[in-house]
């Protein structure tokens, strides 16, 4: 290409970049076109009557400049690259402790894919940021005023790629594992000011390598940050496009980003150009605060002076966005933007330090700590020239080893080093400065970095164990400003949060701490704290668990304690609580909308409903509510064609069929819930015994729930034949399924316990059935679900498989019965246990002459008395005629067995005949019974 001839401040600048890419490229035409665009780009954006302002984000050369060049232009209309919905929220910041992030919220999308949701973006706000200068700046100065330009949040995500997820959308968002304070932001995408970093690989790496640093922090405080820390105005400005520009010319071509950024800036000249044209003010009092690789723009509608036609700029869509202020950190600031750990630490405290040297007094927002600072008359805007050939050729200003600083940070390294478990002593704090030292100088350094002193730490500390939690890295990061946590202000809390703190101020706690604090309610001897209790367990439902955790007491359907600690910890996760007032406006209205939208959702069950019927019982007072759920939960499992939720839907409906028996009556939605799941679990069992998918818990679960409601099922008008018809139309493969279906059939009478004894004998004695009878017998254990009678028989067969399954069938089989009892039926094993210790003995010389009570005496046997009868069993005996009249009742005919009567065993009925007035009295309340 031919470069054009040099004009303007810069041409000495262009001409003699141009020599040198002809010089050392080989070529006038090899790197020239890059270097005179560089060139082109200062000029142009120094020259545009609304001064622009470039800054990067975190920058605390930034943030002076921004001082300096407040209080010396004094504008009167600022307009700031940050989302235009975010400002009515800025305000706020006077009622917060920096860091803290505006927040943009929706979790109800319209116009957005439903997977995307919730959605998320953060503004962070540091006291060293440029932007932070020009908001206070603007906020606390009469007569000027603040406005925000950058695309909405809405907009963000509207020019997102539908095939991205919205943290690939240009912005930034955090790396999934976070560490708790570094997690302040949650998985929001990240929008701030000036992000400058080079998006061409090789050039970073060849700068890292070249600079001998390991990181991109690292390098820009090396060699931007110190060097324009002091620097005059335009010196900045031209230095700092210079870098936008550079970075933007070697990024690749084609990028999406690209386009996006660019309509980034289609977008702001836009919104500008209508505000000088609505309000008339004059350019030379307007400040464009951007970052800098936005003020090296291209796009045609770059000035206000531009003749390309307005940026159409689309409606927002119809998502209900909601604003607010949550806490910051410095590790979250460096996590959601890629920065290294301490970068942001080292520059507050090099913020701190450049303050301190150079008597600037900057702005604060009033309210916040250190008050209104004082401003300084501001002048006329000097004329463009070139500085930029001076910055670039004269060498680095030496800078003196400051001895004293240096010391002090090797002696308190040690200290802190010592107290975190490190073996730490005088000599090491000797050998950190001087590694310091020679670090510095190995590195072309004139003095000793945070970085420097850093890695001389690591080196002459930690050596290579960590004795506790921290190594010597983190330490420095403490030791050099440490991860300062934000706050947001009460008065700039949401209502829901303002509320939640009022309604716990009983406590006498103060939950704006980031301490956890332990709260003790005895509610028996203060009634007046139940109304706390009950808030607390709404937000252990709806908060994070370590943010409101539970120590001593509980809440399930029925029951309440009368004592209750708890660890609260609610400053500590103040952003989700704020979040939460995003939702509504009290903690009730905002619990009652999740189960609503639980129930509702697409991926709602029946399983889910019923959990969600049951905190609707245990945390809100709203029988409407739970009618409104329990209607839906049955409306789900007549919708359901599966059965992998039924183990979930058995224990949760019995367990609130047995809190409203014993309340009081049942209400309609759990009548229909019995009739509906007892026709629908009907007509599932024939498929689902087949299905290969289904297991056999799940199927164990259905026939719990049909013959454990089967009482109340035909109560309400159900058929019995439903589930006989079903059973016999189910024909399962396999074996554990096929025991189930035999307990099943027991249970309905189509199979005698001496049928079962037979089957599973025959399994036993054919060689080619026993390596699968394990699998029956797990059948079997799934069986106590639908029916729990069957535990001696379970026993007995388990005692049976023991002793006669061969060692290479039952050894591997073990294990797997164990695993499976305890994923599957840990609540089975008890009746095993139980079942268990009534059949064995309990002591060893009585297990020697043991025989068990299944093997079947012979038949002469059976027609003596085989054991003395219990006092009972005489009893009954003596006085046939009630049982007779029940067997008549039930159509049997059962003839009695002689029973021998023990000495004694007859003492009960000369007890009764003795004192006939009980009897009387029995007889009594039956007659009256009956009439």
């Amino acid at each position: 290409m031919t470069v054009p001839a040099p004009t303007g401040p810069f041409a000495a600048l262009r001409e003699q970049l141009a020599e040198a890419a002809a010089t050392f490229g080989g070529s006038p035409d090899a790197v020239a076109g890059i270097l005179a665009g560089i060139v082109d780009d200062v000029d142009r954006a120094l020259g545009e009557p609304l001064e622009i302002f470039p800054v990067c984000h975190h920058s605390p050369a930034s943030a002076l400049a921004m001082v300096r060049r407040l209080r010396a232009k004094q504008p009167k209309v600022i307009y700031l690259e940050l989302c235009e919905d975010l400002q009515p929220l800025l305000g706020e910041l006077r009622n917060c402790r920096l860091p803290v992030a505006v927040q943009a919220f929706a979790s109800e999308l319209e116009g957005f894919p439903a997977e995307w949701g919730p959605l998320s973006v953060v503004a962070p706000v540091t006291e060293a940021s440029a932007e932070y200068q020009a908001i206070a700046y603007a906020l606390d100065t009469p007569g000027v005023e603040l406005v925000l330009v950058d695309r909405s949040t809405d907009h963000i995500f509207q020019w997102t790629p539908r095939d991205d997820t919205p943290a690939e959308g240009g912005d930034t968002a955090p790396p999934a594992a976070l560490d708790e304070d570094a997690g302040l932001h949650g998985d929001a995408v990240g929008v701030e000011i000036g992000e400058l970093r080079p998006r061409f690989a090789e050039l970073e790496a060849y700068l890292l390598h070249h600079g001998k640093v390991r990181h991109w922090s690292e390098w820009w405080d090396q060699y931007v940050e110190q060097p324009l820390a002091d620097a005059d105005h335009d010196t900045y400005r031209q230095v700092m496009v210079l870098i936008g520009s550079l970075f933007r010319r070697l990024r690749p071509a084609g990028s999406d980003r690209t386009d996006r950024d660019e309509d980034r800036e289609r977008y702001m000249w836009t919104r500008m150009r209508q505000h000088l044209a609505a309000s008339g003010a004059d350019p030379a009092d307007c400040l464009y605060v951007c970052g800098a690789f936005h003020a090296a723009s291209r796009v045609e509608q770059f000035g206000i002076a531009a003749d390309a036609p307005p940026f159409e700029i689309t409606p927002r869509t119809g998502t209900r966005w909601r604003y607010g202020l949550i806490p910051s950190s410095h590790s979250a600031i460096e996590a959601q933007f890629g920065l290294a750990s301490g970068a942001v630490s080292i520059a507050a405290a090099g913020w701190q330090k450049a303050i301190s040297r150079s008597g600037l007094a900057p702005f604060r927002l009033d309210g916040q700590r250190g008050g209104r600072t004082r401003r300084g008359k501001g002048g006329p805007a000097a004329p463009v020239t070139d500085r930029l050939s001076g910055f670039l050729a004269a060498p680095p200003t030496p800078g003196g080893l400051d001895e004293a600083e240096l010391r002090g940070w090797c002696v308190d390294i040690v200290r802190l080093a010592r107290r975190n478990g490190y073996l730490a002593s005088t000599a090491d704090a000797i050998a950190v400065f001087e590694t310091s030292i020679l670090l510095a100088g190995l590195r072309n350094r004139a003095r000793p970095t945070p970085y420097d002193f850093a890695d001389a730490a690591v080196t002459c500390i930690e050596k290579d164990v960590v004795p506790g939690r921290r190594d010597v890295r983190r330490l420095c990061e403490i030791l050099l400003g440490g991860d300062r946590v934000g706050q947001v202000g009460y008065d700039a809390l949401p209502p829901l949060a303002r509320d939640v703190l009022d309604r716990l101020a009983p406590l006498g706690l103060d939950l704006e701490k980031r301490t956890v604090q332990r709260a003790l309610l005895d509610l028996h001897g203060d009634p007046a704290l139940a109304p706390c209790s009950d808030l607390l367990w709404m937000l252990r439902h709806l908060l994070p668990p370590d943010a409101v955790r539970p120590i001593m007491g509980e809440r399930r359907l029925g029951h309440r304690s009368i004592q209750e600690s708890w660890d609260l910890a609610l400053g500590r996760n103040q952003r989700a609580l704020i979040e939460l007032g995003y939702e509504g406006v009290t903690v009730e209205q905002v619990l009652e909308q999740r189960l609503r939208r639980a129930v509702r959702g697409p991926r709602a069950t029946a399983a889910l409903a019923l959990e969600a019927v049951e905190d609707a019982i245990r945390l809100l007072d709203s029988p409407r509510l739970v009618d409104e759920l329990g209607a839906r939960a049955v409306e789900l499992l007549a919708a359901e064609r599966t059965v992998d939720d039924a183990p979930e839907v058995l224990r949760r409906i019995r367990r609130l069929l047995a809190h409203h028996r014993a309340s009081g009556a049942l209400p309609a939605w759990c009548r229909a819930f019995v009739t509906t799941g007892y026709a629908h679990y009907c007509t599932l069992l024939p498929t689902a015994v087949v299905d290969e998918e289904t297991g056999v818990r799940q199927v164990g679960a259905m026939l719990g729930f049909l013959f454990g409601m089967e009482g109340l099922a035909l109560s309400l008008g159900c058929d019995r034949s439903q589930l006989e018809l079903a059973v016999a139309q189910s024909h399962p493969e396999s074996p554990a399924k096929v025991a189930l279906l035999w307990a099943a059939r027991h249970q309905l009478g189509l199979l005698s316990l001496a049928e079962l004894r037979e089957r599973c004998a025959q399994l036993l004695g054919n060689p080619l059935v026993v390596p699968a009878f394990p699998q029956y017998l797990s059948g079997f254990v799934q069986a106590l679900e639908p029916v729990p009678a069957l535990a001696p028989f379970v026993v007995e067969t388990m005692s049976t498989a023991f002793a006669r399954l061969p060692d290479p069938v039952l050894l591997p089989w073990l294990p797997t019965l164990i695993t499976t009892l305890r994923e599957q039926g840990p609540e089975l094993v008890p009746l095993l246990v139980r079942e268990a210790g009534r059949t064995f003995p309990g002591t060893l010389p009585a297990l020697d002459a043991w025989v068990p009570p299944w093997i079947a005496p012979s038949p002469t046997a059976v027609a003596a008395p085989a054991v003395a009868a219990g006092p009972v069993a005489a009893l009954l005996a003596a006085h046939p005629e009630p049982v007779d009249a029940v067997a008549a009742l039930f159509g049997c005919d059962a003839a009695w067995q002689p029973v021998d009567v023990p000495p004694g065993a007859s003492d009960v009925a000369g007890l009764l005949a003795a004192h006939p007035d009980t009897v009387d009295a029995v007889a009594g309340l039956f007659t009256a019974a009956g009439r």
